[in-house]
């Protein structure tokens, strides 16, 4: 920095991966912007390139060795372990793993603080690794994250219903969940079937062969009870490996009351998917047991609750019957389904359970991200020049 007051403090955000799918980073120079700083963000312009996965190796060790030569400050943003992401493809006990493992807990110690996302991980890395100097500071969902008018879904699912014949009606200007009148007016279809939500990577570390199994289960209970439960359309959004195999096993069921869409949702139309919903899946099995799933903190910003599978760090966020659903199995996610979706949907609209779930999720929605960043992240960065680094 010059000796100008006029010159703004600067940080740098070097993120180790794809600056569109690190929403976390992002929100972190947004707030830094806010608050005055000279932000300058670093990582990916697009897609990965083929490099070693995770790439926090050597990222790290450079980024420590720049703040040093230069005499700035080093915070690390511990979002998960990177040497656990690595053991997910090689062994546990492999080489490269216990290398990465020291590279994170070295450099991790030489940090001048951090960040975290769970209480958990701040536990753990003060017991195991000897980090202390760490503040929690949950994810919460950016502002386009947020509840829809009922005339916000028509459009959207007026635009679906040209593509995926599943919404679509005989009426010029109804879906089989919205109708708008002559006068303007739009409502839900008292008939509607209901709308699930799942994101996910398509990777063995989000087991989509959990949800198949309960939409399979789901089928059968409905073709024997027809008048209790609703069909089903579930919207499958992402990207991956296992996209192809699971889309062809969908489709050979030829399931009669279970439809499965894979749509590509722009980045302004997956935040109404969101809220259009009756309920949001969640696959995500941390690799750590630590982190905390960004696409449920997404659903909650939309309104939307979420049955989501259990970890050890996953009651931070999603309390059980409250807020949510936690399930281990994939007869649990069965099960859940069916509860969930018993006589809708007349007769959930007055069980009182569900209207706490919606109240609990309103409270989780009033704490804001820039809130939450001012109290905790901000005064890491006070008047100092520092790089922060996505763990």
């Amino acid at each position: 920095m010059t000796d100008t007051e006029e010159q703004r403090d600067k940080v740098t955000v070097v993120v180790l991966g794809d600056l569109g799918h690190s929403p976390r980073m992002n929100y972190h120079a947004l707030s830094l912007s806010k608050e005055g700083y000279e932000v300058n963000l670093i990582g990916f312009a697009g897609s990965k390139p083929q490099i070693e996965n995770p790439p926090g190796v050597p990222a790290m060790p450079v980024c420590w060795f720049y703040c040093f030569v230069s005499r700035t400050k080093f915070f690390v943003d511990w979002h998960n372990y990177g040497y656990s992401i690595l053991a997910l493809t090689l062994r546990k006990n492999h080489p490269l793993v216990f290398i990465y493992r020291m590279t994170e807990k070295i450099f991790g110690k030489l940090a001048s603080g951090g960040l975290c996302v769970t209480k958990a991980m701040k536990i753990d890395l003060a017991e195991n690794w000897g980090i202390t100097k760490v503040t929690v500071l949950y994810d919460r969902p950016a502002e386009r994250f947020h509840p829809i008018t009922n005339e916000e879904k028509h459009d959207l699912l007026m635009k679906l219903s040209s593509t995926y014949p599943c919404f679509s009606s005989d009426s010029p200007d109804k879906t089989v969940f919205t109708e708008r009148y002559a006068d303007g007016r739009v409502a839900e279809c008292e008939d509607r079937p209901a709308l699930v939500v799942s994101s996910t990577s398509w990777t063995e570390d989000e087991d989509f062969s959990i949800l198949f199994y309960a939409l399979q289960d789901y089928e059968r209970v409905r073709q024997e009870f027809p008048s209790h439960y609703p069909p089903l359309i579930v919207a499958v959004t992402g990207k991956g490996p296992m996209k192809s195999y699971y889309s062809s096993l969908i489709a050979e069921q030829q399931w009669a009351h279970v439809a499965v869409i894979t749509p590509w949702m722009t980045a302004e139309d997956y935040p109404k998917l969101l809220a259009s919903a009756d309920l949001g899946v969640c696959l995500h099995y941390s690799s750590s047991g630590l982190d905390l799933p960004m696409k449920v903190v997404d659903m909650f910003g939309s309104g939307l609750p979420v049955a989501a599978i259990n970890y050890p760090a996953l009651p931070e966020l999603v309390h059980h019957n409250e807020n949510g659903l936690i399930f281990k199995t994939k007869q649990e996610l069965a099960n859940l389904l069916q509860d969930w979706f018993r006589g809708f949907p007349k007769e959930t609209a007055i069980k009182e359970t569900y209207y706490d779930f919606y109240k609990n999720i309103d409270k989780f929605r009033e704490l804001s991200w820039h809130l939450c960043w001012t109290c905790n992240a901000l005064p890491l960065f006070s008047h100092k020049e520092a790089v922060t680094l996505k763990g």
